[in-house]
């Protein structure tokens, strides 16, 4: 008898401070139990998401997040799936519920202040979004061969300053009769925005494409050329900033250097598959437009005596078919990475005859 009381003392010890640790700490059990099995669903809602069930995934993440509301990276996913599916104010929800769990959570507010900006129109709220990502302080941590967060922290401030320059375009854009007086002001802030985002994205051809954007559309021509050219020299695959520089030239009546980039333009849309007929009409009206300018003008006569051959070509036969050789390729690439009217752009002597460009409507206007 003493043997199994011995033996039984142990076993009801340990019940009774189980009882008592239950007794006492109810609430955090209860709240642990309901955490796994939070985790436990959301896995399931992860499962589901990568199998394309969105109904499922729905179904489960809300499961997970009724029973463990501070999951953030559950919010920050179930905000993208609604994003994706264009239920923006739920989307909203969703990232403000993962921000109020973690307020330092850098890719839930870029991504509301985006769904603000671009899709809702809440410009200031999301420019507000964008302030902070920047004021978030983030431990830079280097281990050379294991780890490295430097170019991500850097990488997303710099994204911040961008996605504010963009919002500030925007709400320029988007003023009412009343308060065009503040287009410019609100230009000048997104290329301040822009030229801060430089600082940490340094080759980055978005930045210098939209900062060229708004310099164009606040009238500051050589700035825009020479950001255009940054932009072309950067990625000059991208038929974007070759229109949109053809656009500029052609306004200060640079003929010859708009059919350049114009012809560069339509070559790299005519290659895009998801091209619509709308654009490709633009480009083309424009070139015909630009064209009769050219050959009516005294540009055009005294460039076509000084003009001089480029020099031979190569090409090869593949299957009767003529194809250009590998020095083609590379000066064809060299052609497009060249910036009609650079130059012109980097004469200062020359900013003196450059008009003011005004908000316009035109619709063959810079390509937003």
């Amino acid at each position: 008898m003493k043997i199994f009381l011995r033996k039984l003392f142990p076993i009801l010890l340990i019940l009774i401070l189980a009882m008592i640790g239950y007794f006492f700490f109810r609430g955090w059990i209860i709240e642990q139990y309901h955490h796994a099995k939070g985790v436990y669903y959301i896995f399931r809602g992860d499962r589901a998401y990568m199998v394309d069930n969105m109904g499922k995934t729905l179904e489960f993440y809300k499961k997970g997040l009724n029973l463990y509301p501070k999951h953030y990276e559950a919010w920050f996913n179930l905000g993208n799936i609604y994003a994706v599916h264009e239920d923006y104010y739920s989307a909203v929800d969703a990232y403000e519920h993962a921000i109020k769990a973690n307020p330092r959570y850098v890719m839930a507010r870029m991504n509301l202040g985006i769904v603000y900006s671009e899709d809702l129109g809440f410009f200031d709220e999301a420019i507000e979004q964008f302030d902070t990502v920047t004021q978030i302080k983030r431990i830079k941590l280097w281990i050379p061969f294991v780890y490295s967060n430097i170019k991500s922290v850097k990488g997303n401030r710099g994204l911040a300053y961008f996605n504010k320059g963009v919002a500030y375009r925007q709400k320029a854009m988007y003023l009412p009769y009343e308060k065009q007086h503040l287009v410019y002001t609100y230009l000048g802030n997104a290329i301040e925005a822009y030229t801060k985002a430089l600082k940490f994205l340094k080759k980055n051809y978005d930045i210098y494409y939209n900062r060229a954007i708004a310099h164009h559309l606040r009238g500051e021509y050589r700035e825009a050329g020479l950001d255009y050219c940054k932009a072309i020299d950067l990625d000059p695959m991208r038929f974007e900033g070759h229109y949109n520089l053809a656009v500029l030239l052609r306004h200060v009546n640079r003929n010859r250097d708009s059919i350049s980039e114009l012809q560069k333009a339509a070559l790299l849309i005519s290659e895009k598959p998801d091209s619509s007929s709308i654009q490709t009409a633009y480009i083309f009206n424009l070139l015909n437009e630009v064209s009769r300018r050219f050959i009516t003008s005294d540009e055009y006569y005294t460039q076509k005596l000084t003009d001089e051959p480029t020099g031979s070509i190569k090409y090869t036969y593949v299957n009767g078919r003529v194809v250009a050789d590998d020095e083609f390729d590379k000066a064809m690439f060299k052609n497009f990475k060249t910036c009609a009217g650079i130059a012109y752009f980097k004469d200062e002597d020359e900013q003196g005859e450059q008009t003011d460009l005004g908000i316009t409507s035109n619709p063959w206007g810079v390509n937003e």
